[in-house]
């Protein structure tokens, strides 16, 4: 017998893949990959194949630039292999 946990990722990823295309589908799928803390200090939209992601300073940004190569195949896990080529990171200047 299998653990539960052991299926939720993939459970979890195939109905995000399932909806239509939205912000908030985005939002939530960005929220996953990063989780809850990183989510809050972030804004994303889907421009194509690339997910503009709005940090609040710089000291975020730098995280995010440091952990693209475990976000990206999170992102293309549970949107789809297409969905997200890359990840444009800018500082949201108030």
């Amino acid at each position: 017998m299998r653990p539960l946990q052991s299926f939720a990722p993939g459970v979890l990823a195939e109905i995000i893949r399932r909806q239509p295309a939205s912000k908030e589908r985005t939002a939530f799928a960005w929220t996953v990959a990063v989780g809850p803390a990183l989510a809050r200090v972030t804004a994303v939209e889907l421009d194509g194949t690339t997910l503009r992601v709005r940090v609040s300073d710089e000291r975020w940004a730098l995280e995010l630039e440091r952990a693209v190569g475990t976000i990206l195949p999170r992102l293309r896990h549970l949107l789809g292999d297409d969905a997200v080529k890359r990840l444009s990171i800018e500082e949201s200047h108030r």
